[in-house]
């Protein structure tokens, strides 16, 4: 049988050295290097975002037992992956359900400024389309 390390149950203190307690010490030199400079950078503005394209956010009710479901489409350029991690995120402030079919995200209910929004904030162009 193995040897297990065991730990004392009696009130004798048990022998713990700190793996910091070299650390205790260190003197910090003066001659430390100091932080980088951001001289060169503006801070003024803000970063600018690249946009990744114009998107259309549809109403639909045509052949869904007249259930109102959002629509975005017209991504180009982007993953089903990543298609199905912004379906998850508008889900999840919506608080409703969706899907992603055919390279569309679809959201249960009239979600449109919601869905815009986090559009935005992801780079697109949202675009409010049809009815």
């Amino acid at each position: 049988m193995k040897n297990k390390k065991r730990i004392p149950t009696d009130s004798e203190p048990t022998a713990w050295t700190s793996p910091f307690a070299a650390l205790k010490y260190v003197e910090v030199s003066s001659n430390a290097p100091a932080a980088p400079a951001t001289d060169h950078i503006d801070m003024s503005r803000p970063p600018v975002k690249k946009s990744r394209g114009r998107v259309d956010i549809i109403r639909q009710t045509a052949h869904r037992g007249g259930k109102t479901v959002t629509v975005v489409t017209g991504f180009l350029g982007i993953s089903q992956a990543e298609k199905e991690r912004l379906a998850t995120m508008i889900q999840k402030a919506c608080g409703a359900g969706g899907t992603v079919k055919e390279g569309r995200i679809e959201v249960q209910g009239d979600q449109r400024e919601i869905v815009a929004r986090i559009l935005t904030d992801a780079g697109f162009r949202p675009v409010f389309a049809g009815g």
